[in-house]
């Protein structure tokens, strides 16, 4: 039964994966994430629930973590730096969790497989604002009540592309705003820009690739978008494979006539619709903007280029000048060797020759997956090598690459962001020299000391008090991988002498000491105020000598860093009383003069669950006491009453022995 059940789980699993990929409102999945054009502010009015998909992320509390109802949104970082940015609830007693994923040359679906996309997030389950800011102590909040709102900053790298998860925990539907509100990175998508042209096999046609998409109706249909050189006459535009969501980043033009062989440059204008073409932010291309390109005589089409591999890829994306045939294509990925550093395999290859709903025959893109990440740095090698299907790669023109041709690459390994420190100590302050060993190809070195005093170089030094706790934070990054390390360091060798003792003792009582002093001390010196002195960290069994009368003595400690050359001084002062004989005096004189002014039980230091009671010659209760220092100063009610006998009741237990003592008597008040 156990076994069915598992199969039935991943059933209903599946189906709520497939459900998520069919939901067709923009932003339900990470492939139809809505663009982010810089602005600041971004949101949802409400959230359309489309099924549930499992997020990986290695919190150590295990678990799955789940996205429910959200929404994704794309966005690229043109400069290196921080992100900080709110999440506020429509409904602010909302649960929402956020994830951040890096996906850059990846296929927006793997952040649900991969956990190596994972940059930050925040799944704490308490309602309310949530997002990451400078208050934020670690890039990863895993799920838990009480769990900070607010992550660390995440770390953006140029030319890399993210994904922003924005998820209703609570399965609620209320919307949200996102607001971009700090940090140092540079968020947009950049100017629409031409990235490269190309001529048909029969030279009558010109494919235009774009930067990003464009909105499709942005094309002027008749051409006047473009020029180019040699007075080549441009007849139609067409835009290829358009979406209305998405819009598209191929263009054709149709010329008048075949291109022959030579170099041409192509210009982009304002077309008779009054524009050149205009992104999904409602950026145009800038007019005048150019790419050439050849028309060659017959060869094959080389590898042109590979995407910037990032931080430890376990995919190679290759581009192509020319459309590959897909059928050409060994899909185990024997077409393609790598040689380098480190020997890896590859195991597979991808492409987009059969995804979505319109398969296509050819391809400028080819992705080589690896039986491994890359994870050591240097420089590698592709090759084209004849494949299992027993050809290399031919082109749209029929054309078949040469094997042995390859393609160099450069991978940057992994870094740590692992770091030591070393401490001069001193009276007053500490410097610490902090080092970073530099290795993996760092070239960036971001410093945070307690939130507020940052560093780049590899080994700054800081100087703080010699007594508090400091948070320091490292992030590290060689323009490919980056990483993150944040430690507490806690300095107490700042001397502080501090010890407390009674304030009364009765005669013959052994003194104890608390030592509450701080720092790295190593030498204690006490002075009882009687003469004794002693070096002991907390004296043990003194008592002052019995001298029958009440007598105050000054307690002093001195402690010692003898090294530093450090001392701190704290001094107390206790009483000794006569005897502990406790009695209530048969007269007092409440006249202000310092001498016999209250009423009292007197010396009752050791009397446990006292209580003192004084009553007028009417019987009725003018003080009442539980301490046996809170004594009677005559009044009532601020008034001084006339002379006179007054009762008193008085009860406690002895300390020593619990014994149950019951006492009533008179005393004269007089004036």
């Amino acid at each position: 039964m156990r076994k069915y059940g598992i199969f039935i789980l991943i059933l209903l699993l599946n189906a709520k994966y497939l459900r998520a990929q069919n939901c067709t409102v923009q932003g339900q999945t990470p492939a139809s994430a809505i663009l982010v054009c810089g602005s600041t502010s971004f949101g949802q009015a409400s959230i359309l629930a489309c099924g549930s998909n499992i997020v990986p992320i290695a919190c150590p509390n295990g678990g799955n973590y789940v996205c429910t109802e959200a929404y994704w949104y794309k966005l690229a970082c043109y400069s290196s730096g921080t992100m900080g940015f709110v999440i506020t609830p429509n409904n602010l007693n909302d649960n929402f969790d956020w994830q951040l994923f890096d996906k850059t040359a990846r296929n927006p679906v793997d952040v649900f497989t991969d956990p190596s996309m994972f940059v930050a997030c925040n799944w704490s389950s308490d309602p309310g604002e949530t997002g990451a800011s400078v208050d934020g102590i670690s890039p990863m909040v895993c799920s838990g009540f009480g769990e900070p709102l607010f992550s660390q900053m995440p770390d953006l790298l140029a030319g890399h592309e993210y994904l922003l998860m924005v998820n209703n925990h609570d399965q609620s539907q209320g919307g949200f705003q996102v607001l971009i509100n700090d940090g140092t990175a540079g968020i947009s998508e950049g100017i629409p820009k031409l990235l490269n042209a190309r001529s048909s096999c029969d030279g009558t046609k010109v494919f235009v690739l774009l930067n990003k998409p464009i909105h499709c109706n942005s094309l002027a249909a008749n051409g006047t978008d473009f020029t180019i050189n040699g007075g080549v006459t441009i007849s139609s535009a067409t835009a290829l494979s358009c979406i209305p969501e998405s819009g598209t980043d191929s263009v054709m033009l149709s010329l008048a006539g075949p291109l022959p062989s030579g170099n041409y440059i192509l210009t982009i204008q304002n077309g008779t619709d009054g524009n050149t073409l205009l992104d999904f932010c409602g950026r145009d291309i800038p007019p005048n903007d150019q790419v050439s390109f050849v028309v060659s005589p017959f060869q094959p089409t080389p590898m042109d280029s590979i995407t910037s591999p990032g931080c430890s890829p376990k995919t190679l994306q290759l581009v192509f000048r020319r459309p590959i045939q897909c059928n050409s294509i060994a899909a185990n990925g024997t077409d393609f060797t790598i040689t380098g550093p480190q020997p890896v395999t590859i195991s597979s290859v991808t492409t987009d020759c059969n995804t979505g709903t319109n398969p296509v025959s050819t391809t400028s893109v080819i992705n080589l997956q690896l039986s491994s990440i890359l994870s050591v740095s240097g420089v590698y090698q592709i090759h084209l090598a004849t494949g299992s299907d027993g050809n290399t790669i031919i082109d749209e023109c029929g054309r078949m690459t040469t094997p042995g041709s390859s393609l160099s690459f450069t991978v940057k390994g992994t870094v740590s962001a692992s770091f030591n420190y070393n401490t001069k100590t001193s009276c007053k302050i500490d410097t610490l020299s902090f080092l970073h060993d530099g290795l993996g190809g760092v070239t960036t070195w971001n410093w945070l000391f307690d939130n507020t005093i940052t560093s780049n170089l590899q080994n700054p030094v800081k100087i703080f008090p010699a007594a508090g706790q400091h948070h320091v934070r490292l992030i590290v990054s060689n323009d490919a991988c980056n990483d993150t390390s944040t430690i507490t360091i806690k300095l107490d060798n700042a001397v502080k002498a501090g010890f407390e003792i009674p304030a009364v003792i009765c005669p013959g009582d052994t003194l104890h000491f608390v030592n509450k002093s701080t720092g790295n001390i190593d030498t204690w010196l006490w002075s009882f105020g009687d003469g004794n002195s002693s070096n002991q960290q907390t004296p043990f069994g003194f008592r002052y000598p019995i001298n029958g009368k009440e007598t105050f003595y000054t307690v002093r400690l001195i402690a010692f860093n003898i090294p530093l050359n450090c001392r701190d001084t704290v001094l107390h002062s206790i009483k000794a009383l006569g005897n502990c004989y406790i009695a209530v005096p048969s007269a007092f004189t409440p006249n202000g003069d310092g001498l016999n002014d209250w009423l009292y039980p007197l010396n009752a230091l050791k009397a446990d669950d006292l209580h003192f009671m004084v009553y007028n010659r009417l019987g009725q209760l003018v003080f009442e006491t539980k301490d046996w220092t809170h004594r009677w100063d005559g009044k009532i009610n601020g008034i001084l009453q006339q002379t006179g006998i007054y009762a008193w009741i008085l009860s406690y237990s002895e300390q020593d022995t619990g014994k149950k003592v019951f006492l009533k008597g008179t005393t004269l008040l007089m004036r």
